[in-house]
């Protein structure tokens, strides 16, 4: 899954694809370089990041996806916690739906229901403004893992069809630097929940931070490694923003552990 940010202000590459053109160029070069799936964000949340309204929400990401889906067959999915987004979205042609909030919109299963689109449900704790203010967990992995069953059911029961389900642990987003490294060594027991994992550390902080690296787009062996052990512990989709390289490392190690 390539990363396709059409924001000002988002972590690692806000700001540089904000027009139209740029986005499209952006996007066929991952599709080239590997990309099965390219997930369209028109809001920032990053740590700190502020709401924006949907009208401007809007007006960055669905021109880009009828462009997109007008000139390729990858699927393209949104990024957005907002039923209404999503709505519009699906209707020019996205495919898959991509919620941090795992459904905090109350139509948000219904849209996805009707639609008979996948959902990708993440796990965060707080919100991007305050989700990074000292988080703390009594048992990390079973209160994650309970939070997605609950939100799986939710969405089961609301009409999402099962095998549309995808779940994501939400790497940063309400963890320290620990929480993260020990979603990423224990990973495969979030399989119990039998949903396909995504899993998101491409350029984050957390890599910065035990690298001693501050621009992020100079993350991309840090982020390998994560990718590399993601896949190793059972991850099925990486969502990334260096597409090519993390194609390399996704081969590798598919090779090595699913057999070349």
């Amino acid at each position: 899954m390539g990363i396709l940010n059409v924001t000002p202000d988002s972590f690692s590459d806000g700001g540089l694809f904000v027009n139209i053109e740029s986005a499209v160029e952006h996007a066929n070069k991952m599709i080239e370089d590997g990309a099965d799936i390219i997930d369209i964000g028109g809001e920032s949340t990053r740590p700190g990041a502020e709401i924006i309204p949907i009208d401007v929400e809007l007006n960055r990401v669905i021109p880009v996806i009828k462009a997109l889906s007008n000139s390729t067959n990858v699927c393209i999915s949104i990024d957005t916690y907002k039923s209404a987004v999503a709505k519009i979205a699906i209707d020019n042609g996205a495919c898959i739906v991509n919620d941090v909030s795992s459904m905090s919109d109350p139509n948000m299963a219904e849209t996805v229901a009707k639609a008979d689109v996948p959902i990708i449900l993440m796990h965060k704790k707080g919100t991007p403004k305050d989700m990074q203010i000292a988080p703390h967990y009594h048992s990390l992995i079973a209160e994650i893992s309970q939070y997605l069953q609950d939100k799986i059911q939710t969405a089961e029961n609301s009409g999402v069809s099962p095998d549309k389900i995808i779940i994501d642990p939400g790497i940063g987003f309400g963890k320290t630097i620990a929480h993260n490294l020990e979603i990423l060594r224990r990973l495969g027991e979030f399989k119990s929940l039998g949903k396909p994992i995504l899993m998101g550390t491409s350029r984050k902080s957390f890599i910065g931070k035990i690298l001693n690296i501050s621009d992020p787009k100079d993350r991309v062996d840090g982020t390998s490694a994560t990718m590399a052990i993601a896949i190793a512990n059972g991850a099925d989709i990486i969502r990334v923003h260096d597409v090519r390289q993390m194609t390399m490392v996704a081969r590798m190690a598919d090779a090595i552990i699913r057999g070349f």
